[in-house]
C-alpha cells in the first residue's frame, strides 16, 4: 500500500500516519517527494482498512500496490533512484563503468591494472578479496589482505571500491573497507546476507542469480530495501540457458523491463554475461543502447595468467577501446560517459 499525503501536509502530520501504520503493527516507510510525501506501508498479508487510514489528517489518496515487491516498485517511487558513491552517481545522467580483475591476486596487479582504469576514465575498481568458486581447491581470495590493497587503490588512484561479500561473518569486514558491497550470484538468495546488508549504510550492488526470474530479483532486492538501505544498484550478470557458445546468456531484454516497473538503478556484467573476452565489448555496446545506467567489467594486465576468470577478462588496451566506444554512443542515448 502506498499512502499519497496532501501537498501541503506538515512533518507533523506525516508522523502521525507513520505512528498510527506502526500502532497497526505494519511498518511505514516515508518517501519524500518534490511536491508531496508519500509513506509506503509494509507487512500486511491482507488489505489494510483504507477508511481508516483516508481519516487521518493530510492522506490524500491511497493505492494498493498488488506486486509482491513494494519498496523496489516504482508504484511506491515514481522516480528514478540515483546511487550516490561519494560523488560518483548510478543512475542518473552518467553512464558509470566499474571495472578491475576478478579477484585481487597482489598489489602490483591491482596498482597496475588501476592505472589503466583510472586514465581511460573508469570510475569504480571492482575486484574480489573474497571468492566464492565451484571448487573447493580454487583460489578462494586473499581475505583483508585484499582489502586493504583496495583501499591503497583508493587512496591512489581515487577510485570507488565494489568487492563482494560472501557470507554474514565476513560482510562488516568488508562494509569497513568496500564503498559499495557486492552480493554475487549464488547469494543472491542468502537472506540472512541480504539483511544484513541491508542494516549498513554502504550502497549494495546486487547481481542476478543464474536461474532467477526477474521476480525473484527485485523480491531479493526487496529483502535490503526493507531492513532500511535504499542505496542499491541491481546487476544483471546472465543467466543459464540451452546455449553453449556462451558461459551464461547476458539477459539484456531485463533491464528495459527493470527500468519499466522498478525505480533502482540497473548495469550490466558482460564478462560473466559471456565468459568470452571477445564478446565483452559488443555486449556492452547494446547494455548502454538498452538503457543500462553503468558496466561491470573484468580487465586484467595479463589474463593468461590470471588466478580466475582469465578468458573472460579484457586487456588493457580493449579497456581504453571500451571506454572510447562508450563515449561515442552515450550521447546518442541521452547518457554521458565522462
Amino acid at each position: 500500500m502506498l499512502i499519497v499525503m496532501e501537498a501541503g501536509a506538515t512533518t507533523e502530520q506525516v508522523a502521525g500516519v507513520c505512528d498510527e501504520i506502526s500502532r497497526m503493527g505494519l511498518t511505514a516507510h516515508p518517501i519524500p517527494g518534490a511536491l508531496r510525501t508519500a509513506i509506503g506501508v509494509t507487512g500486511n498479508k491482507s488489505q489494510v482498512d483504507a477508511d481508516k487510514i483516508l481519516s487521518l489528517v493530510g492522506v490524500r489518496d491511497i493505492i494498493h500496490v498488488t506486486q509482491p515487491y513494494k519498496l523496489v516498485s516504482r508504484d511506491f517511487y515514481p522516480e528514478n533512484t540515483v546511487v550516490d558513491v561519494g560523488g560518483v552517481k548510478i543512475g542518473g545522467t552518467e553512464f558509470v563503468v566499474m571495472a578491475g580483475p576478478c579477484s585481487v591476486e597482489s598489489r602490483d596487479q591491482c596498482m597496475i591494472i588501476a592505472e589503466t582504469i583510472a586514465k581511460f576514465g573508469g570510475k569504480i575498481f571492482r575486484a574480489g578479496a573474497f571468492k566464492p568458486r565451484t571448487s573447493p581447491y580454487s583460489f578462494q581470495g586473499l581475505g583483508e589482505d585484499g582489502l586493504k590493497i583496495l583501499a591503497e587503490v583508493r587512496t591512489r588512484f581515487g577510485l570507488k571500491i565494489v568487492t563482494e561479500a560472501v557470507d554474514t561473518e565476513t560482510l562488516p569486514m568488508v562494509a569497513d573497507y568496500a564503498d559499495i558491497i557486492q552480493i554475487g550470484a549464488r547469494n543472491m538468495q542468502n537472506y540472512s546476507l541480504l539483511k544484513k546488508a541491508g542494516k549498513t549504510t554502504r550502497p549494495v550492488l546486487l547481481k542476478r542469480g543464474m536461474a532467477a526470474t526477474l521476480e525473484e530479483f527485485l523480491m531479493a532486492a526487496e529483502y535490503i530495501l526493507a531492513e532500511g538501505n535504499r542505496q542499491v544498484i541491481l546487476c544483471e550478470r546472465g543467466v543459464r540457458t540451452f546455449a553453449d557458445h556462451t558461459r551464461n546468456t547476458l539477459d539484456l531484454s531485463a533491464v528495459p523491463f527493470v527500468k519499466r516497473i522498478s525505480h533502482l538503478p540497473i548495469v550490466c556484467d558482460p564478462s560473466h554475461g559471456t565468459g568470452k573476452r571477445a564478446k565483452v565489448i559488443p555486449l556492452s555496446r547494446a547494455s548502454i543502447a538498452v538503457g543500462a545506467d553503468g558496466l561491470l567489467v573484468e580487465v586484467h594486465h595479463d589474463p593468461a595468467k590470471a588466478w580466475s576468470d582469465g578468458p573472460q577478462s579484457i586487456t588493457l588496451d580493449m579497456f581504453g577501446e571500451l571506454m572510447n566506444t562508450m563515449r561515442l554512443i552515450a550521447p546518442v542515448v541521452g547518457r554521458t560517459c565522462v
